[in-house]
């Protein structure tokens, strides 16, 4: 397996017609279960780690973590992306920790609950991409803020969520301020809002275009077809989980998540990368909760994390096939970061110009 940046797997993406989804990290089981799914389904995958995995599992421990993946499943290549940077610092330390793809989100403040100004936004996002460009490293920005489109709130997930009631404006993407944003930071990567949201409980009810603006991620798509969009929030919280925690002693109350068949739609329309998280902790905890009722006297930590794998690995291969991520493994020339700087460098990785086909 070869360490690859975000910009060179979504690059193929769209020239392959596919999206990818990004899974966060936080321990060993977690990368197993997620790279098995890749490895049976010769998928790429973005693993990701948010300021709050990399206070839990350390620097040293996530990089190492990663170099054994890479010697467990040689043949699957692996994007290894910062989630949600608040600052210049977290951006560049992780990048100098072995990261190959940093998303600045300067769409909130350092805080991470105040939402910024668009100055702050595309200056600081501007100043992560050329510091990251100059290694090769790939930069991902964020425009407009996640919230629900029923509540006008945000809901917190490792620290990050606004904090107060959220205009339609801000929670929705303006196409033509994502195209300016696009051209002065240079980002290979736009994270879009569109009425997804962090955590589980997303929607009170099946989404539809009143509290999910599929539309939204068209009109972006026009304005900016070279622009590799994300969709973050993007768990579809499934049914069967949710059933399989509240059958075992858990609470969790009926909620929605994002419908993997809009997932789908948004592909189409130019999304490449898809942010899962809490799919992967419910399908872990899931079985947790089962092992612990089924078997009470149950005490090695072992009898509950193997189940909680396969779980875990069997969500992962099902995203990796529904987005047309299974079988483009090999496909993919991995290219070194000190080339991508040197394509940085000479303009021919600009968002703005035409370097790939587009859906």
């Amino acid at each position: 397996m070869a360490l690859i940046t975000l910009r060179q797997l979504l690059d193929h993406a769209a020239e392959n017609n596919y999206g990818v989804p990004a899974f966060n990290i936080n321990n060993m089981e977690q990368g197993l279960s997620i790279m098995r799914a890749a490895q049976a389904c010769e998928a790429p995958v973005i693993l990701q780690a948010s300021r709050g995995a990399r206070s839990y599992a350390g620097d040293v421990m996530l990089r190492h973590m990663v170099v054994a993946l890479a010697e467990m499943f040689p043949r699957n290549h692996l994007v290894m992306h910062q989630d949600h940077g608040n600052n210049d610092a977290t951006c560049l330390s992780a990048i100098r920790h072995g990261f190959t793809s940093v998303m600045m989100d300067g769409s909130l403040l350092e805080d991470m609950k105040t939402p910024a100004s668009y100055d702050y936004n595309v200056e600081i996002t501007r100043r992560v991409t050329m510091a990251a460009h100059a290694v090769g490293a790939s930069v991902e920005g964020e425009l407009g803020i996640l919230g629900s489109l029923e509540t006008g709130e945000a809901a917190e997930e490792d620290g990050s969520g606004a904090v107060g009631k959220l205009s339609q404006d801000q929670l929705l993407t303006d196409p033509d301020q994502a195209l300016d944003f696009v051209a002065r930071t240079k980002c290979d990567a736009l994270a879009i809002a569109c009425g997804t949201s962090h955590g589980a409980y997303k929607f009170s009810r099946k989404p539809d275009g009143d509290i999910l603006s599929m539309e939204t991620i068209r009109q972006i798509h026009n304005k900016l077809p070279n622009t590799h969009l994300v969709m973050h929030g993007s768990s579809s919280v499934p049914q069967e989980l949710q059933d399989l925690i509240n059958a075992h002693g858990g609470a969790m109350p009926q909620t929605y998540g994002v419908p993997v068949n809009e997932i789908e739609r948004g592909i189409l329309m130019g999304v490449r990368k898809v942010n899962i998280d809490t799919d992967c902790r419910m399908a872990m905890t899931g079985q947790f909760r089962k092992i612990a009722n089924d078997m009470p006297n149950e005490f090695d930590p072992r009898k509950f994390m193997i189940p909680a794998m396969q779980e875990l690995e069997d969500l992962c291969r099902d995203r990796f096939e529904r987005f047309g991520t299974a079988g483009q493994t090999h496909k993919i020339k991995p290219v070194s970061m000190d080339e991508m700087a040197k394509r940085y460098a000479s303009g021919a990785l600009d968002p703005n110009i035409a370097t790939t086909k587009v859906a």
